[in-house]
């Protein structure tokens, strides 16, 4: 067994967005009583006492919380390289050379679409504006840029405008991650999907763009797992190099992960070591042991791992089966009925998107100190 390399702290799961393609759980309410300041950097300590080397501070919203700063500071002082993963909605100058101040090494800002009107839209609020002067303060204050824009039907077709943007503000990266399809991207999966035709048009457009950008810009395109042969290594294997904490304690193999039905495990209860050596939810489906065929017999079995077990669980209420993207999956046909359903013939980027509520309130529970583990 291996070391996680990476840790996602997922600090909070509110949000001043209401973004259709969001992948967190429906159920916010479960996640209200927070991890405290404490806690979360007995969680950093305990993480890079296993051998985590990077940790990115996502959400929700990360900025909602008031502790940012203080958390930051933490991960700095143990030697983790910080990541925030962020809307930007919120990050005034002085926050932000707080942060630089605290250690912060590097900035990733959502963006929902290259031009106002849509990306407002898309965003459910005003925020177009002040992502772009987010992104050039970060600049101004040196830290690497990563601008992300999940594709979908609604905005694929101006991926060169992405591009474009991207450029103009200065982004180190670009990540132009296709929509996956869990939390609210599931309820509006009809809707979002694109066609074949324009995830085609859109390669083309960002194959010109990484060999023209080579030198000056790293371009992360990630196509719709729908649309593959083969599933992808989902988090470089289950519970291999990666895990999830999310607000409220619970520790996962990755953020989609809380809904599928394996015992629960926490940091308000168990040592991150414990947990990620013994917990079920992190052994599940480590390794290749639990596979069926075709997996089992499979040459790509320690490739993909199976894909996605949140995917198959999604898809055909078994976590155990082989995640349907793929094409030698018996539940295929599942994937393939929703790819023509995209194509020629149904106006889904008509669709609305049902939003994601936004949920800017902290729980009424707000001490910094740890309760003691039962």
């Amino acid at each position: 067994m291996d070391s996680p390399f990476g840790l996602l702290a997922e600090l909070t799961y509110r949000c001043p967005l209401a973004c259709g393609y969001c992948s967190n759980p429906l159920n916010l309410a479960d996640y209200t009583d927070e991890l405290t300041t404490d806690e979360w950097r007995r969680v950093l300590v305990e993480a890079s006492e296993l051998g985590v080397l990077q940790c990115h501070l996502s959400g929700g919203e990360p900025l909602l919380r008031r502790d940012l700063v203080q958390i930051v500071a933490q991960a700095a002082e143990i030697g983790l390289y910080t990541n925030l993963v962020t809307s930007a909605i919120g990050l005034s100058r002085s926050t932000a050379e707080r942060l630089r101040a605290a250690g912060l090494d590097h900035v990733q800002i959502s963006i929902q679409a290259e031009e106002p009107a849509n990306s407002d839209r898309l965003a459910g609020i005003p925020s177009f504006q002040r992502k772009i002067e987010a992104m050039e303060l970060v600049k101004e204050l040196g830290w690497p840029l990563t601008m992300n824009v999940v594709l979908h039907r609604h905005n694929i077709d101006r991926v060169a405008g992405v591009i474009e943007l991207a450029e103009r503000v200065g982004a180190d990266r670009l990540e132009l991650a296709n929509t996956q399809y869990y939390g609210w991207a599931w309820r509006n999966r009809e809707a979002l999907l694109p066609s074949r035709a324009q995830l085609e048009a859109a390669e083309v457009v960002v194959r010109a763009a990484r060999q023209r950008l080579r030198e000056c810009m790293e371009v992360i395109y990630v196509v719709p797992d729908y649309y593959s042969r083969y599933p992808k290594p989902c988090m470089g294997g289950w519970a291999a190099r990666q895990l999830t904490v999310t607000p409220n304690g619970d520790v996962l193999p990755c953020p989609a992960a809380q809904s599928l039905p394996l015992p629960r495990a926490s940091v308000r209860v168990d040592p991150l070591a414990r947990i990620w050596a013994e917990s079920p939810v992190l052994t599940a489906f480590r390794g290749t042991d639990w596979m069926p065929d075709p997996c089992r017999s499979c040459d790509r079995r320690e490739l993909d791992f199976g894909g996605c077990r949140c995917q198959a669980f999604q898809l055909t209420g078994d976590a155990a089966r082989t995640d349907p993207v793929c094409h030698l999956s018996p539940d295929h046909h599942l994937v393939a009925r929703a790819v023509a359903a995209a194509n020629p013939g149904a106006p889904t980027e008509d669709l609305p998107l049902i939003p994601r509520p936004h949920r800017v309130r902290a729980s009424r529970r707000t001490p910094t100190a740890a309760p003691p583990r039962r």
